[in-house]
This record gives C-alpha cells, structure tokens and sequence, in this order.
C-alpha cells in the first residue's frame, strides 16, 4: 500500500511538471518567432477593430502593440487573430494565440478553468441600449423585455441574476457574434441590447441612426476587464503584467510619448527604475532594461492609450471614471518598480 501511495504521489508530481513544462517558454517562443499573436475581439470600436487601412486598432490592440515593444523591440511585430466570445479561451488554451485581452471579465470560474488574469486593464459593469422611442428610462422599466446577448460571455448569467432580483420577467435572445447581436437588437428583434457599458457606446456609433439610441445609466454588475495567459508559465505571466503596469505607471511619472527621451535624464529615481537608467528590473523580467522605454515612446502611457481609443479623442468620449488614476479618485494603480 504504502509503495502505491508512493508511486501515485511521485506520478502527480511529474504529471504537474509535465503540464508546467508543456506550458512554459512563451517568453522564448515569442522571441523565437519574432512575432507577438495576439486573440482579438471580431470588432469592436474603442477596443479592437481594423481601421480603414485594414490596420488593427483599439484599447486592447494598442496593448498587445506594448507588449511586442517591450519583447520583440517593436511594436508591430503583432498579429491580431479575431476571435467570438464562445472560441477565446479554447484559443488561448490550444497555444493559438499568447496572451488575451479581449474585453475578458476576469472571474473565478475562468481563473480555475487554466487561465490566469495578468491585470485589469479596464473596469467595466454590464449595462443596456434601447431605442429612444421605446420611451424607456431605467432598467426597471424592461418588464417582460426582449433582451439581446452575445453567447459565450458573463452577461447571459448577469442577466438572469438582475432580472432575478428585480422580481421581473424577460426573454433572451442569445446570438453567436456581438454583430449578429447587433444587427438583431437593430432590426428590432429584441427590445434592449447588453453588453459591457464600453461595448454598447461602441456599438451605438456603429448604429445606422447612433442618435436614436441610448445607454440607460444603470449598472448591473462588475466587470473588470483583465489581460489572460494561460496557467504554468509564470515568467509570461510576469512580463503581461508588468507591461501593462509599465503603462500605468509612466502616466503617474509624467512620462510620455512625446517625452519619453527628455525623461531618460530625469533623476526621479522612480523614472530612472521606469526607462531602465537605473537597476536590472529589465534582466529580471528576461528583457533588456530598455523594455519600459520602448512601450511608451513606441505606444505611449495608459492615458494617452486610453484618451486616443475611448476617451476624449476619440468618438466614443467614455470618461475615465473607474479607470482613472489612484491619484484621481480612480481605480488604476501599479506597483512599484524596484
């Protein structure tokens, strides 16, 4: 007995370094292949969607572009591969892609499933869309609606959780794509449309009629959007966060796109630690010192990310809210580098 006791204990011990071993080297893989793959939503304005050249941009895109900065020394070494709510994470999983930050809700279930959230780039919460003319103002008046949803994400459970609450009755009309979803709240298969608060502002501009649209002000869940790799590589693990900290960070310091090379004189030793003239954080990340450097004079900081794809110059106009700094009343806050 004791000899089975011994030889199953040792098994489980291999097959976990196994599972460690077959998980690891994204790091070097990357560096090997010269390029970042990167999962991406199928488009979604603000966050990822190809522009009129065909180029990927948005909030997330502009992340993965950081990413490549820091590791591969530029950022356009991405490729972006578009990817439905239902297939992100079997992609992700089966090696497909490197790293996920495709409007992801970081929750337990997910973290326990093989994946682990490197940050939460962007706090959201769910809400709801409906035609002007419905003459709907809260999310109290949606009895016995007809609401819209995409498969595969949080929001069907948020749903019957809120509805639940409320004490009121609903219909739901689940739909493949957050197109399919659109084009069937659009042609008024359903009553509302929901998604992430973000989502439905850039889904309202892609509207035919944006203007006979609105987003109702209420909130039914928490959902904080997070940067996912998978589990057992825990080198990746660190430098996906430590990127997107990088971010956060430079705009706290001051450090921008535009300064990025006046500041690699500064002698705020938090700057220094930051652009690599000070330390080996670099080295110890299993990057060269200049990593942090590149990100923001090639992608800029989280600010400038945020202000360019949501925020005040762009046409969505999102307020920063949760997603402002600490030093803001927000909830955005990086560890220090030292």
């Amino acid at each position: 007995m004791m000899r089975q006791q011994l030889c199953a204990t040792a098994f489980g011990v291999f097959a976990a370094l196994s599972v460690s071993v077959a998980n690891a080297g994204t790091l070097d893989t990357v560096k090997q292949r010269g390029q970042l793959i990167c999962g991406a939503h199928q488009g979604l304005a603000g966050f990822s969607i190809p522009n009129e050249q065909g180029k990927w941009a948005g909030f997330d895109v502009d992340y993965c572009r950081a990413l490549a900065a820091a590791v591969l020394g530029d950022a356009d070494k991405t490729k972006f591969v578009p990817l439905s709510a239902k297939d992100r994470f079997t992609a992700l999983q089966a090696s497909e892609i490197d790293v996920l930050p495709r409007n992801t809700t970081w929750t337990l279930t997910r973290e326990t499933g093989g994946f682990l959230f490197a940050a939460t780039n962007y706090y959201d919460g769910q809400g709801f869309m409906v035609k002007k003319s419905l003459g709907v103002k809260s999310t109290n008046e949606l009895d016995g609606a007809t609401v819209c949803v995409q498969q595969g994400t949080s929001h069907e459970l948020n749903l019957s959780d809120y509805f639940r609450s409320i004490g009121k009755p609903y219909q739901i009309l689940t739909l493949a794509t957050i197109g399919e979803a659109q084009n069937a709240y659009e042609s008024g298969r359903c009553d509302t449309f929901t998604t992430d608060a973000s989502g439905l502002y850039g889904v309202r501009l892609a509207l035919k009629n944006p203007d006979e649209h609105v987003v109702l002000p209420e909130i039914i869940s928490k959902e904080p959007l997070g940067i996912a790799v998978r589990q057992g590589d825990d080198q990746w693990f660190s430098v996906a966060k430590w990127v997107y900290f990088a971010l956060v960070q430079a705009e706290e310091s001051g450090v921008t796109q535009a300064n990025a090379d006046e500041m690699l004189k500064s002698d705020k030793p938090d700057i220094k630690r930051l652009l690599g003239t000070e330390g080996d954080f670099g080295k110890q990340l299993g990057l060269d010192n200049q990593w942090a450097y590149r990100v923001v004079k090639q992608v800029g900081n989280y600010g400038e990310i945020f202000d360019r794809n949501l925020g005040s110059k762009s046409p969505l106009k999102i307020e920063r809210g949760l997603n402002a700094l600490w030093t803001n009343k927000g909830l955005q806050y990086a560890p220090p580098i030292r």
